[in-house]
C-alpha cells in the first residue's frame, strides 16, 4: 500500500499543501472579473506605450508567480494577483502575435488551442490527472500555471475572431460564448459529465465570455459602448480587489480539506507523492 495513503499526518499536509482554491460561485465570479479585468487593462496600457506595457506584463507576471510558487499553501492575495497578471499578459501575447506578426486570429486561435492540448497532453502523461484539487506539489502547479497562461491567450484569440473577424460584434460574442459556456455546466449539473473536463471546458470559455463583455463596454467600435479601457479596467480592479479581500478574511475559498488540516501546519513538510 502506498505509503502516503497509511499516514494520516502525511495525507493532511499533503491537502494542506493546495495550491488553489476551491471551485465554487466565487471562483467564478473572479475568473470572469480577471478576463476583462486583464482584456481592458492590456488594452489601456498598449495604447499609452507599448514598451511599457511590454514591461509591467513581463515583469508583473515574473513578480506574480514567484510570489505565488513561494506559497505553501494557497493565499488568495497571491493566487489573485497571479491570475491577474496572467490574463493581462495573456492578452498581451495574443495581440502581439496578432498585431506585431500580422498573423490572423484564424490562425492564431487554432495555434493556441494546439498549445494548451499539448500542455494538457503533457501534464496527464506526467501525473496522470488534470484535477484542479491535485495541486499539491511544484511540479503540478508549473503545469497549471502553463495551462492558465496558454488558456487565456487562446481565449483572446478566440474572443477576437468572433466578435472582429467573424464580425459579430462584441454583444453577440458575449451571448455566444455564454451559450457555449452552458455545455460544460449542464453537461456537469444534469448528465453526468467528467467533472474534470467540464471544469476546463469551462474555464477555457471564461476568458473570451469575460474578454468579450469587457470589449463590449469599453470599445467604441463592433457594437461596444466606448466607455474607456481605462475606466473598464478601473471598475473591474476595485470590485476585484474588494472580492479577494473578502475571501481573504473569510476563506470562503479556502478548499475544505486544507482549511480542516490548518491545525496540522506545525507538522513537518513531506513530500506529496503523485495520485
Amino acid at each position: 500500500m502506498n505509503a502516503a495513503a497509511t499516514s494520516p499526518a502525511r495525507s493532511r499536509v499533503g491537502h494542506a499543501l493546495t495550491k488553489v482554491p476551491e471551485i465554487g460561485v466565487i471562483f467564478w465570479v473572479l475568473k470572469l472579473l480577471t478576463t476583462g479585468m486583464g482584456e481592458a487593462m492590456s488594452d489601456f496600457l498598449g495604447q499609452k506605450s507599448v514598451p511599457l506595457a511590454a514591461f509591467i506584463g513581463l515583469f508583473g507576471l515574473a513578480l506574480a508567480l514567484w510570489l505565488q510558487l513561494r506559497q505553501l499553501a494557497y493565499r488568495a492575495p497571491y493566487y489573485w494577483f497571479a491570475v491577474m497578471m496572467v490574463a493581462i499578459f495573456g492578452t498581451m501575447a495574443a495581440d502581439g502575435i496578432h498585431d506585431g506578426a500580422g498573423i490572423g486570429y484564424a490562425v492564431t486561435t487554432p495555434l493556441f488551442a494546439i498549445v494548451t492540448a499539448a500542455i494538457f497532453y503533457t501534464w496527464y502523461r506526467s501525473e496522470g490527472t488534470l484535477s484542479i484539487h491535485s495541486i499539491n506539489t511544484r511540479r503540478r502547479e508549473l503545469f497549471y500555471w502553463a495551462a492558465v497562461l496558454s488558456t487565456f491567450a487562446l481565449g483572446t484569440a478566440a474572443g477576437d475572431l468572433t466578435a472582429i473577424a467573424f464580425k459579430l460584434g462584441f454583444f453577440a460574442s458575449v451571448w455566444v460564448f455564454a451559450a457555449i459556456i452552458a455545455i460544460p455546466a449542464l453537461g456537469w449539473w444534469r448528465f453526468g459529465m467528467n467533472p474534470i473536463l467540464a471544469f476546463w471546458f469551462a474555464y477555457i470559455l471564461t476568458r473570451p465570455l469575460g474578454a468579450s463583455f469587457a470589449d463590449f463596454f469599453s470599445k467604441p467600435s463592433n457594437g461596444g459602448l466606448g466607455a474607456g479601457d481605462g475606466t473598464v479596467s478601473a471598475v473591474a480592479l476595485v470590485v476585484f480587489v474588494a472580492l479577494v479581500g473578502w475571501v481573504t478574511v473569510t476563506k470562503r475559498d479556502v478548499q475544505v480539506a486544507a482549511h480542516a488540516s490548518h491545525h496540522d501546519a506545525h507538522l513537518p513538510q513531506l513530500a506529496v507523492e503523485p495520485e
